[in-house]
C-alpha cells in the first residue's frame, strides 16, 4: 500500500453520511478494494435471475434493474468527480439527483449489460486511479459545497457499491462471492 492508496483521514471526507458508508469498507488499499469488487460484481450479476431484477421488494421503491443501473450511474460521476479534483478543478461540483436518472430508466435491457457497463466504468476509474500523481490524492475539490479529495471519491466509489449490493443480496435471497479466494 502506497500513501495515496491509504484509508482516507477527515481531510479526505467531510459528511458524516459518507463516513457511515465507509467506515464499513474492510482494507487498507483503495486500489485492491475497488479491483476486488469486479468479482463481486460478476457473481452477483449470475445471481441474479429476471424474476427478481424487475421486482419492487417492500419497503423499497426501485427494482433491482433500477439499483444496479444506480450503481452504473454513480460510478460514472465518481470517476468524473476524482478526475475533476485531481487534475485541480476548483469548481463547485453540484450534486446529482438519483431519483430522475432512475426514473429516466436508461436500462431496459438485459441486466448482464448493466453488470458488465459497471465493471467497465470500475476499471476505468482503476487506470485513471493509477495514472494520477500521488499530490492529486490529496487535492480538496468542492461537491455540493462539500470538500472531498480523489482519495475519499474512491473510498465512497467502494462503499456506495457495497451498500447496494448489500441490500440486492438480502433482498433477493442470494449470497453471491464477494471476491478471490
Amino acid at each position: 500500500m502506497t500513501h495515496k492508496t491509504r484509508r482516507p483521514t477527515q481531510s479526505d471526507l467531510s459528511l458524516e453520511a459518507h463516513w457511515n458508508y465507509v467506515n464499513r469498507i474492510e482494507g487498507e488499499c483503495i486500489m485492491k478494494v475497488l479491483a476486488d469488487q469486479l468479482y463481486w460484481f460478476c457473481e452477483l450479476g449470475s445471481c441474479l435471475s429476471a424474476e427478481l431484477i424487475d421486482r419492487v421488494h417492500s419497503p423499497y421503491t426501485w427494482t433491482v434493474r433500477q439499483v444496479v443501473e444506480h450503481c452504473v450511474d454513480a460510478e460514472r460521476i465518481f470517476g468524473d468527480r476524482m478526475l475533476r479534483i485531481a487534475a485541480g478543478d476548483e469548481t463547485n461540483l453540484p450534486c446529482w439527483d438519483e431519483n430522475a436518472y432512475a426514473d429516466a430508466r436508461f436500462g431496459l435491457g438485459n441486466v448482464g449489460h448493466l453488470i458488465s457497463e459497471l465493471g467497465h466504468l470500475r476499471q476505468a476509474n482503476l487506470v485513471l486511479l493509477g495514472r494520477i500523481v500521488p499530490a492529486a490524492w490529496d487535492r480538496v475539490g468542492t461537491v455540493d459545497s462539500h470538500p472531498i479529495t480523489p482519495r475519499g471519491i474512491a473510498w465512497l466509489a467502494a462503499a456506495h457499491v457495497h451498500h447496494h449490493f448489500e441490500i440486492i443480496e438480502k433482498r433477493c435471497d442470494i449470497s453471491p462471492q464477494r471476491g478471490p479466494m
